[in-house]
């Protein structure tokens, strides 16, 4: 196969056949990200306006109410600086939530006591039940599917969802953004928050039951959390110049964030998923996604961006502890990984999913807005 690499970002067909190029060699990816561009991201006075309307509704709704708003964190750039900003520039009274799986980075943890303690939010960390956890992660890795992480996230919008419902909050602001992830490869994926897909992969390849694991559904998510619920998703770095470096800095100065290295490597699963699982046993390299993302932004030029390309994915010490450190605690063998790692890839959709999914046009949008 001839190795193709689009023209304006770094996106190519190695992984990823969906991918389509267009005559000048711009590829559907970045072609897609700019047409939406002026819809989505408003980092000038039309996004001071919208964010400045979105806070005082948001406040207007919270009064009488403990909290005006909810949001998950993860210790994260994306999140930490959303918290940063709702509770220190903008005034909101955050209600956050975390969920200790036991992948969480010694960095991580820092930033987020360091962030909790200087914006004086309330933090609410639920640990899910780590044996029906653990036993979902050891299932999707045995599936042999791309998006091993997908019940991490699922688990995440469940709890999400249960605390909105107990506190009466209705806005849940999400770190999501087009600045740093306008550009998502597609893929065989499937949504996070397909619960029939995770139930159906671990009846096939987990151990115990599930009873105590809180899952959410594309129903719940989509349609009961927006109609029923009346919780409403924002995303309010959209409506702010978003730099990754200079957001880095400002956290770093005031509340002591440390970066930790990549997009989302702040999760020790996470990181093994996107820097070993996901290039060895499909060819993947998430970095090309979150670079080409940012050359559409104005925060990378092509050519740094290939350069970064060429340096290693990791450092081979450090990801054999990392390896090391996922198997023991989801209790599998070397040896059954390195079985797993062996054998051709399986598509999500060799698997049930949920009938929603199905609608390849809802899907599509569902992969578009979900990210963090």
């Amino acid at each position: 196969m001839t190795v193709r690499i689009c023209s304006r970002c770094v996106m190519d067909n190695y992984s990823d056949k969906t991918i389509r190029f267009e005559a000048d060699g711009t590829c559907s990816y970045c072609n897609y990200a700019l047409s939406r561009m002026s819809l989505a991201y408003f980092p000038n006075e039309e996004g001071k306006r919208k964010l400045e309307a979105l806070i005082e509704t948001i406040k207007k709704d919270g009064k009488g109410k403990d909290y005006d708003c909810l949001m998950g964190i993860s210790g994260g750039l994306d999140s930490s600086y959303l918290v940063y900003l709702g509770a220190k520039k903008w005034g909101l009274r955050i209600f956050a939530v975390h969920v200790d799986d036991g992948f969480d980075s010694d960095i991580a943890k820092n930033n987020i006591d360091n962030l909790c303690k200087k914006c004086e939010i309330r933090l609410l960390n639920y640990k899910p039940d780590r044996k029906q956890y653990f036993d979902v992660i050891r299932a999707f890795i045995r599936a042999g599917v791309p998006n091993i992480a997908i019940p991490q996230d699922n688990v995440l919008l469940a709890y999400l969802n249960k605390s909105a419902k107990e506190h009466g909050i209705k806005y849940f602001l999400s770190g999501a953004n087009f600045a740093l992830e306008s550009i998502l490869q597609r893929g065989s994926g499937t949504v996070v928050a397909d619960g029939t897909h995770i139930r159906a992969i671990h009846r096939q390849f987990g151990e115990s039951a599930l009873t105590d694991l809180p899952l959410t559904t594309l129903f719940q998510r989509y349609i009961g959390q927006k109609y029923f619920d009346r919780i409403k998703t924002v995303k309010p770095l959209d409506f702010i110049d978003y730099n990754r470096d200079r957001a880095v800095q400002e956290l770093g100065k005031e509340i002591g964030f440390e970066f930790y290295g990549g997009k989302h490597y702040e999760s020790t699963y996470t990181k093994f998923v996107q820097m070993y699982y996901l290039p060895k046993k499909f060819g993947i390299d998430k970095r090309k996604s979150h670079f080409s993302s940012m050359i559409i932004s104005g925060q990378m030029t092509r050519e740094e961006a290939i350069l970064k390309l060429k340096e290693p994915l990791y450092e081979e010490a450090e990801m054999e502890r990392d390896i090391a450190f996922v198997l023991k605690s989801i209790n599998m063998s070397q040896e059954e990984f390195e079985k797993i790692m062996a054998k051709r890839g399986k598509d999500h959709n060799d698997y049930p999913v949920s009938p929603l999914s199905r609608f390849s046009g809802l899907a599509r949008t569902f992969r578009q807005v979900l990210s963090d």
